[in-house]
């Protein structure tokens, strides 16, 4: 409290402590934030369920201002929702919004791919012949969606754009849930066609072919989202 009030008084941005560390505010809340991020995207936290204010503020040994910015920051990436005077909680989906995101991913990330498939060094490409070998020999959902993840946003990695990749980048993080449900119900059916497109998609960038790399990953990302349309009690648990 004396360093927060001490930097308040000489102007300085006041301090808050993070497990012991003490931090400016605005780097404060984006710690928790991150933190926060990661524990929603690696399945901590499901789809509405409740993010306690007081819980989070004492796990981070933290007061409540840098825990509003953090909820805050990750209400702006759609992985929050907060409501006034009630509360904050995972945001969750309608079958009708995921719909609607992934039509946005299978438009959005073949531009975005399109962006980087001339520039892709020929390292990363065998770096992403390697993941995606990996994801079939992949026996755990959590190690599959952590793959593909790299898998996919690795095959971005050269394109130079100022808005379509943090506009990516935030339709993956709201659909991380559901890519989660779509891998159980996948591997349950014994689908490998989820395999053969990342397969497709390596042989089409070492190929640097652009009109079949985005007609691969179209294909997709829409098996995806037809998947999901097909099971929507997904929505309701």
């Amino acid at each position: 409290m004396a360093s927060s009030t001490a930097g308040a008084l000489s102007g300085a941005a006041p301090l808050t402590a993070v497990n012991g560390a003490f931090l400016p505010h605005g780097e404060a809340g984006a710690r928790i934030a991150a933190a926060l991020r990661e524990e929603i995207l690696g399945g901590a936290y499901q789809p509405g369920e409740r993010i306690r204010q007081q819980e989070l503020a004492g796990r981070h040994g933290a007061s409540r201002v840098p825990v509003r910015e953090a909820l805050r920051i990750l209400e702006a990436e759609g992985l929050v929702t907060i409501v006034a005077n009630a509360g904050s909680w995972v945001s969750r989906l309608s079958a009708q919004e995921c719909t609607e995101l992934y039509q946005l991913r299978e438009r959005l990330e073949p531009l975005l791919l399109s962006y980087s498939v001339a520039a892709l060094p020929a390292g990363v490409i065998e770096r992403l012949q390697g993941l995606a070998d990996a994801m079939q020999r992949s026996a755990d959902v959590e190690e599959f969606i952590r793959l593909d993840r790299t898998f996919h946003l690795l095959s971005y990695s050269a394109a130079a754009t100022i808005m379509l990749g943090d506009t990516i980048s935030r339709l993956w993080n709201r659909t991380q849930h559901y890519r989660r449900a779509y891998t159980r119900m996948f591997r349950a059916e014994r689908d490998d066609s989820v395999h053969y497109d990342h397969q497709l998609l390596v042989v089409a960038l070492r190929n640097r072919d652009t009109d079949d790399a985005e007609r691969v990953l179209a294909a997709h990302i829409r098996r995806t989202r037809l998947a999901l349309a097909r099971h929507p009690e997904i929505f309701d648990a």
